[in-house]
């Protein structure tokens, strides 16, 4: 093998180590900062998104036809609920790992009246009479409510509603 050879393949094996650990890395530190931005000093509590308009854009890529509320979980004290209040149009709530992967997604055909989701960390033992039990794959990440609300009106509407929206730890049996 050439001289020349050899830088190549050392060039394409250090392209291919710093391709995987960016791959890697980046969902990571891009979802870390979105949770650190969401959560801040306190974790599971809903929080509502100003209005969606060409100058605000809290979440990536936001439709203005929606009203968002995001929760920065942490599980590291066990198990949290997260409930949505019942919305007369249509709503989703998605789950997403600190990796930025969605791992549950449920919405309005899905179910009749509200979601209750008890979440977990995988692996750990679930509580008993849990609802609707989902095992979140890490420790942190976000949840993240839609809700259509085309209108200052039904946005409005919207903000009045997520106060029935729950996102807390559970109470420790008695």
């Amino acid at each position: 093998m050439s001289g020349t050879a050899k830088y190549v393949w050392a060039a394409l094996l250090v392209a291919v180590i710093v391709h995987l650990a960016l791959v890697h890395a980046v969902p990571r530190v891009m979802m870390n900062t979105a949770i650190e931005r969401i959560g801040g000093e306190s974790f599971n509590t809903w929080r509502p998104a100003p209005r969606v308009t060409a100058e605000s854009r809290s979440i990536p890529r936001p439709s203005p036809d929606f009203a968002y509320f995001a929760c920065a979980y942490d599980l590291g004290d066990g198990p949290i609920s997260i409930r949505v209040a019942p919305w007369p149009s249509y709503w989703s709530l998605s789950l997403y790992a600190a990796n930025s992967d969605n791992f549950f997604v449920v919405d309005d055909r899905e179910t009749d009246f509200d979601a209750r989701v008890t979440l977990i960390r995988a692996g750990t033992r679930p509580p008993e009479d849990a609802p609707n039990l989902v095992e979140s794959p890490s420790r942190r990440g976000i949840a993240l409510i839609r809700r259509l609300a085309p209108d200052v009106a039904s946005h409005a509407a919207a903000n009045e509603t997520a106060r029935g929206d729950i996102c807390a730890p559970m109470a420790p049996p008695a």
